[in-house]
């Protein structure tokens, strides 16, 4: 028998998390039955989303009961196997859960290579992040050579990779991110056009700076007052990307809709929201075009590895919103 820590969801939060939100256990994984792997994790995602998924609201996915183990995307290694396409030692990827071992019947899971990039790279640009910038800058806002976009967010995991992407199809690109350094690794290290600092002062009038003629794409990760500034300064035809709304996940009730909505009447634009899920009979094909553009150098991946193991989980997912984190960030086990 393999014993195992989990994190538990034990209560659901108002705000962010707390360590009354989490019961950490130690329990035994019954024996392997025909069909099934037993894992050990390696890396753990850890993404805005997890926050929405514990509220018991309706959405895209039936939120985490309360008991049960905090749902994540891992990395892991196959220590033990008896099912017939995995074999000990395949290092895979799949929703195993905040935890240090999996049993699981295969379902969902993916082998990853490492001699193609790095665990953490594979829950990053090669993973869930990487497909959503993918997607929804191609497929859902419709992307142009020459076209002027903007992404909120933009040192974090999928705004990051939103934002090169969008430069390797020949687009302008402006990325709006909180703190000097933050934007500087933008434009100095990952190619945009522009930062602008949502810390110094007027999002509406840098905005109006950096893209004079207006935006044709806004890749949207953060709603709220940054959503409305977007708003103000679209261009006619323009796409408004609605990826996330990290800015209100925490919030008591549900803060208030863009006041500057009409924008998209004067300018004739469409404001569209997407899930990821959507085109998972595509991600072969986003996964092998990212990997060419990382292996090109035209796609850098950025990650924020934090050790420390499965008594860490909490802390580190409230990085996610004091911004304490700088691309993708996964939790070492």
């Amino acid at each position: 028998m393999t014993k195992t820590q989990q994190v538990l969801l034990a209560e659901r939060p108002t705000g962010l998390t707390t360590a009354d939100t989490w019961n950490v256990v130690t329990t035994e994984l019954p024996a392997l039955e025909a069909g099934q792997i037993l894992v050990k994790i390696n890396f753990i995602s850890l993404d805005p989303a997890m926050r929405g998924w514990l509220n018991d609201v309706r959405s895209y996915l039936p939120p985490v009961g309360i008991g049960e183990v905090m749902r994540a995307l891992d990395i892991a290694t196959v220590i033990e196997s008896a099912h017939p396409d995995y074999a000990v030692g395949d290092t895979v990827s799949g929703t195993f859960g905040v935890t240090e071992y999996a049993v699981s019947d295969g379902r969902g899971v993916q082998k990853v290579d490492l001699n193609v990039a790095s665990g953490p790279t594979w829950l990053g640009t090669l993973g869930m992040p990487g497909m959503t910038a993918y997607f929804g800058l191609l497929e859902v806002g419709k992307l142009k050579e020459g076209d002027v976009v903007l992404v909120s967010a933009a040192a974090g995991a999928v705004g990051s990779i939103a934002g090169q992407i969008a430069k390797a199809k020949g687009a302008t690109v402006i990325g709006i991110a909180g703190g000097a350094e933050k934007c500087r690794m933008l434009t100095e290290e990952l190619g945009f056009d522009a930062a602008i600092d949502y810390r110094a002062g007027n999002v509406l009038r840098q905005i109006r700076e950096a893209a004079p003629k207006g935006i044709d794409i806004y890749f949207d990760n953060v709603g709220g007052e940054i959503l409305d500034a977007a708003l103000a300064n679209l261009r006619r035809g323009a796409r408004v990307v609605l990826c996330g709304a990290i800015s209100a996940y925490n919030e008591e009730k549900p803060p208030p809709g863009p006041s500057r909505y009409m924008s998209l009447l004067v300018f004739r634009a469409s404001m569209i929201g997407f899930v990821v899920f959507d085109y998972a009979d595509r991600y072969a094909e986003a996964g092998a075009q990212l990997a060419q553009w990382i292996a090109e150098g035209r796609i850098k991946s950025r990650e924020h590895v934090v050790e420390g193991g499965i008594a860490q989980f909490g802390d580190t997912l409230n990085m996610l919103f004091s911004g304490a984190n700088t691309g993708k960030l996964v939790l070492a086990l």
